[in-house]
C-alpha cells in the first residue's frame, strides 16, 4: 500500500526545469521515449501517430510524425487498395517538451472521401490503418455510456444487455457474502444509525461509491443532454437508443442512466431528525481493500459510510437541481422529489460550511478531500437558480468571488475537486434572470477559456490541451474536460474553431500521442486492455474479461504514484508516464468521472454537422520581426497578411516561445499566455482582413538572454508553414560596438523608443537602424514570414483601415499554481 500524504491526495507536483529539460529530445525520436521498463507495444510503435479509430469526413485531419529530420517530410495518404489519394509536406514543430520528441504535424484536412483503410505514409513510416467516415463515433457514444450501466451496484448485469462475457449477478444487496449496501452504519463515532445505500455506481476499479466524483459524473451525462437538445440532436440519447435495462420506458435512456445514479445519492443524505440533516454523507465504501480480482458479489468485507462532508452535499445539491430542470418534462414527480433534495442540501450546506472530508480517510478506498468548497457553493447555486429563478440563489450565485473571478476555469481544467467551471457552463447556456451584460461576460469567460485551451494546442506536436506540468492522476479525464469547455465554447460562438479544437482532443485519446495507443479499449488498432479494475481482470485471471469496449484508461501521470509506474516508467517524458498494466492504478484505473466527459464527447463528434469543425481554408503569411532588445526586454511586432480570396472575420493567431520569453503588453490584440503559449486574438475593430490586406499587432516582454523567434505559427487553428531561414533580429555589431537594432519609419533622429505606430507613420521597407551611431545596417527587413492555408471567414474591410486611430487593447494573464488533481489517488 502506498503512502497517502496529503501531496499526493491533493496536488500534482510542478513539474521542474530539470525534469523537462532532462525530458525533452532536442534531435528527435522515431519512437516513443524510452523509460524503463516501457512495454514493447509501445516501443514498436509507428512513428506516424493518427487517430487510430479514424477522422470524419468534413473534420480535422492530422497526424504527428515523430523524427529527427528538421526539414519538412513528404506525405502520402493511401486508399485501402494502396492508391496515393492526397499528398503534401509536413511542418516541423521541433521539440515537444511534454512528449520529450521531435515532432511535424502532416495536415490532410483536405482529402473528404469517405472509406476504410487509410494509411499516412511519411519518410518511409506508415501509421495504423484508420477510417473517414460520417458515422465514425456512433459506437463509441453507445459503448462510452454503456460503461455506466456495467459499473452499476445493487442490480444484476444482464447477458442480453452486456454479453456472456461481462454478465454477473447484482452486487453489495445484502447477501452473503456480501455486508451491503442495504443496511449500512457508519464508522466509528460518526453516527448510531444505518442507511439503505443500494445502488448507484462503482467509483472506479474499486466498489466504493463516492458522491463528489457521483456528482460530477452524473451532472456530465445529464449535461451532454441538454447541449444535445438545445442543438435539437436529442433523439440520439433517446429512449431505446442505449443498452440499459430501462429502455422503451419513455425515458431518454442517458437520463435513465443517469437517474441509478441520481437515486443513490439522495439516499445518501442525511435524513430528518438526525445530526446534520440534510447533508450528504461523503462516501460509502469498504473497511480495507480488497484484494485483485474480487467480483463484486463476492466482496466479504464490512462496508462502512463516511462522515459528511460540505463538498459531497453541494454536489447532492447541484446534480439534483440540474435533474429538477431537465427531468422534468419526463417525469414531474420525480424532478419535484429532486428539487426538495437539493434544497435541503443547500440549505444543509449553509449551516455547516467547512466540514471538509480529511485527506487521512483513505483506508478501504479514496480520500477525496478537498478543503476548499467556495467552488462548490457557486456551481450549486447556479443549478439551483438556473432550475427556480429564485433571488435568495440568484444573491449566492452574484455574490460568489467565484463569479468574477478570472480562474473559474483553470488551465488544468475542472474537475471533482475544481468546480467553478461548471457553474459558469450553466450559467451560460441555460436562460435566467441575469443582466444581459453579466450573461455576456460568463460567455466570454467561456470562449476565453477555450481561446486558451487552443492556444496550447497549437504550440505543441501533439494538440492537446493541457500543459506540460498537467500529466496527473487522471490527465485523460481533464483533456476530455477541456474539449467540453470548446465545444461549449462553440455552441455559443458558431465558431467552428472550437469544434475543430474539441475533435482534435479525441485525437489524441484515440492514438494520436506520445505513445502512438489508444487510451480507449476496444478502439483502434492498438488500445489499452488492463485496466486496474476487479471485475475485468483478464491479465489476472483469464476467466475474467478485458475491460469492456469504450472504457477510459486515466493516462499519463508523471508523479509515479504506484510501484509499477515507478518500476517501469523511471525516466519518462510528462505525456509518456503510462503503462497498460492493471496494477498501476496511478496511470491506468478507469473511473466513472474520466467516462463520462469522453462520453459527452463521443455524443458530441457523432453528431452530423454541415462544417465538422473544420474551418474553410485560405492562404495568409505571417511575419515575425523583433523590434528592440535590451538586456531583460524586447518588443516585437507580427503582421499578418490574407493572400486568400476571401475574408477573414475574426482572428486568433498562436505561437510559442521557445526561449522562455514573456508578454508583459501588447497593442492592437489582446494577447495571452499561458506558459510558453501564446494566443493573440482580434480587438473587434481589426477582426476583418479583406484579401490581400494585412493587419498588425506588437508585444512587449521580458527575456532571461535570448529571444529566438518562433518556429511556427497558427491561424484560426490551422498551421503555418515553416519559413525558409532568415536573418535573427536582435543584438547586431554596429561598428566596433554591439547594439541593439529596431525597425524605424523615419529619419534618423527619430525616437529610439519601441512606438507600436511607427509602421503606421511611414516606411514600408523597413531599415535596421543602429540607434547609437545614426548608421544605417541593412535596409532588408531582419523579419521572419510564415506562409500557410489558414481558415477564412467573411466581412467587408471597412474596420481594417481604421486599425491606427484605435486605442491600444492588451491582457497578459499570469499562470497559477496546479490546482488538484480530478481524482484522489487512492491507496490500494
Amino acid at each position: 500500500m502506498p503512502p497517502t500524504a496529503s501531496s499526493l491526495l491533493r496536488r500534482p507536483a510542478r513539474l521542474s526545469a530539470v525534469l523537462l529539460a532532462g525530458a525533452l529530445l532536442l534531435g528527435g525520436l522515431t519512437t516513443a521515449p524510452a523509460a524503463a521498463g516501457a512495454s514493447a507495444t509501445a516501443a514498436a510503435t509507428s512513428a506516424v501517430r493518427v487517430n487510430q479509430v479514424g477522422y470524419l469526413p468534413n473534420g480535422p485531419k492530422r497526424a504527428t510524425v515523430v523524427t529527427t529530420a528538421t526539414q519538412a517530410l513528404g506525405w502520402q495518404l493511401r486508399n485501402a487498395s494502396g492508391t496515393v489519394v492526397a499528398s503534401g509536406s509536413t511542418v516541423p514543430r521541433g521539440a515537444d517538451a511534454p512528449s520529450g520528441q521531435s515532432t511535424q504535424v502532416a495536415d490532410f484536412s483536405s482529402h473528404r472521401a469517405a472509406g476504410t483503410g487509410y494509411v499516412l505514409t511519411v519518410d518511409g513510416s506508415s501509421s495504423a490503418p484508420f477510417d473517414i467516415r460520417a458515422d465514425l463515433y456512433d459506437t463509441l457514444r453507445s459503448d462510452s455510456m454503456a460503461f455506466f450501466h456495467h459499473q452499476r451496484s445493487g442490480i444484476a448485469i444482464d447477458a442480453s444487455l452486456v454479453g456472456s462475457a461481462y454478465a454477473r449477478p447484482a452486487g453489495h444487496l445484502g447477501v452473503a457474502p456480501n455486508k451491503g449496501d442495504t443496511s449500512v452504519p457508519c464508522q466509528a463515532g460518526v453516527c448510531d444509525y444505518t442507511r439503505d445505500v443500494r445502488g448507484g455506481w462503482y467509483d472506479a476499479g474499486d466498489h466504493g461509491k463516492y458522491v463528489v466524483n457521483g456528482g460530477l459524473s452524473t451532472w456530465l451525462l445529464v449535461n451532454s443532454f441538454e447541449r444535445a437538445a438545445r442543438a435539437g440532436k436529442e433523439a440520439a440519447l433517446g429512449d431505446s437508443t442505449l443498452r440499459v435495462p430501462e429502455r422503451g420506458n419513455g425515458m431518454p435512456d442517458v437520463l435513465d442512466e443517469a437517474r441509478w445514479e441520481l437515486d443513490f445519492l439522495m439516499r445518501m443524505q442525511v435524513p430528518d431528525g438526525k445530526p446534520y440533516a440534510g447533508m450528504a454523507f461523503h462516501k460509502i465504501h469498504d473497511a480495507a481493500w480488497t484484494g485483485m480480482p474480487t467480483r463484486p458479489e463476492l466482496d466479504s468485507q464490512p462496508r462502512e459510510l463516511h462522515r459528511p462532508s460540505t463538498a459531497a452535499t453541494l454536489n447532492l445539491a447541484a446534480a439534483a437541481a440540474q435533474c429538477a430542470r431537465v427531468f422534468r418534462p419526463y417525469d414531474s414527480a420525480y424532478a419535484d422529489r429532486c428539487l426538495s433534495a437539493a434544497r435541503r442540501a443547500w440549505t444543509a450546506a449553509q449551516a455547516n460550511p467547512a466540514l471538509y472530508a480529511p485527506d487521512s480517510d483513505s483506508t478501504g478506498g479514496g480520500a477525496y478531500g478537498d478543503t476548499r468548497v467556495t467552488d462548490e457553493f457557486y456551481w450549486a447555486a447556479a443549478e439551483l437558480y438556473a432550475a427556480t429563478g429564485e433571488s435568495a440563489y440568484r444573491d449566492a450565485v452574484t455574490s460568489s468571488s467565484w463569479h468574477t473571478s478570472a480562474d473559474a476555469f483553470s488551465p488544468y481544467g475542472f474537475g471533482w475537486a475544481d468546480t467553478a467551471a461548471l457553474g459558469r457552463l450553466v450559467l451560460a447556456t441555460v436562460p435566467t434572470g441575469l443582466p444581459a451584460a453579466d450573461t455576456a461576460r460568463i460567455r466570454s469567460s467561456v470562449t476565453a477559456a477555450a481561446d486558451g485551451y487552443l492556444s496550447r494546442m497549437a504550440a505543441q506536436g501533439y494538440a492537446v490541451p493541457v500543459p506540460a506540468d498537467g500529466y496527473f492522476w487522471g490527465s485523460n479525464g481533464e483533456v476530455a474536460n477541456d474539449a467540453v469547455v470548446m465545444a461549449v465554447a462553440g455552441e455559443l460562438t458558431g465558431d467552428a474553431r472550437y469544434r475543430a479544437g474539441a475533435l482534435e482532443t479525441m485525437d489524441y485519446l484515440l492514438g494520436r500521442n506520445a505513445l502512438g495507443m489508444s487510451y480507449v479499449t476496444g478502439y483502434g488498432e492498438t488500445s489499452a486492455q488492463n485496466q486496474h479494475h476487479r471485475f475485468w481482470a483478464h491479465q489476472l485471471d483469464a476467466s475474467l474479461p478485458h475491460p469492456p469496449a469504450g472504457s477510459l484508461a486515466g493516462g499519463p501521470n508523471s508523479g509515479l504514484q504506484d510501484p509499477v509506474a515507478q518500476e517501469r516508467l523511471r525516466g519518462c517524458a510528462p505525456a509518456a508516464c503510462y503503462v497498460d498494466h492493471i496494477d498501476s492504478y496511478s496511470t491506468n484505473e478507469v473511473a466513472v468521472n474520466w467516462n463520462a466527459p469522453l462520453a459527452w464527447l463521443a455524443a458530441y463528434a457523432a453528431e452530423r454537422t454541415s462544417t465538422g469543425g473544420e474551418p474553410p481554408a485560405a492562404a495568409c503569411a505571417v511575419t515575425y520581426a523583433v523590434s528592440n532588445v535590451w538586456s531583460t526586454g524586447f518588443t516585437a511586432t507580427v503582421t499578418v497578411k490574407n493572400t486568400g480570396p476571401t475574408a477573414v472575420d475574426g482572428w486568433q493567431l498562436a505561437w510559442a516561445y521557445a526561449g522562455g520569453q514573456s508578454v508583459t503588453s501588447a497593442w492592437n490584440a489582446t494577447v495571452t499566455q499561458n506558459g510558453t503559449a501564446v494566443s493573440a486574438r482580434d480587438t473587434g475593430w481589426n477582426r476583418t482582413i479583406a484579401p490581400g490586406a494585412t493587419v498588425s499587432f506588437g508585444v512587449q516582454g521580458t527575456h532571461t538572454g535570448s529571444t529566438p523567434s518562433p518556429t511556427a505559427f497558427t491561424l484560426n487553428a490551422s498551421a503555418c508553414a515553416r519559413p525558409p531561414a532568415h536573418r535573427s533580429v536582435g543584438p547586431y555589431a554596429c561598428g566596433s560596438a554591439r547594439q541593439t537594432s529596431r525597425t524605424i519609419a523615419s529619419a534618423p533622429d527619430a525616437s529610439t523608443t519601441p512606438h507600436h505606430s511607427d509602421q503606421a507613420r511611414g516606411t514600408t521597407r523597413p531599415v535596421r537602424w543602429c540607434a547609437r551611431s545614426q548608421r544605417a545596417w541593412a535596409n532588408q527587413p531582419a523579419a521572419t514570414t510564415y506562409s500557410a492555408a489558414l481558415p477564412s471567414t467573411r466581412r467587408t474591410a471597412a474596420a481594417h483601415a481604421q486599425k491606427t486611430t484605435r486605442p491600444a487593447v492588451w491582457t497578459v494573464s499570469a499562470r497559477r499554481s496546479p490546482s488538484s488533481p480530478r481524482t484522489a489517488p487512492k491507496a490500494r
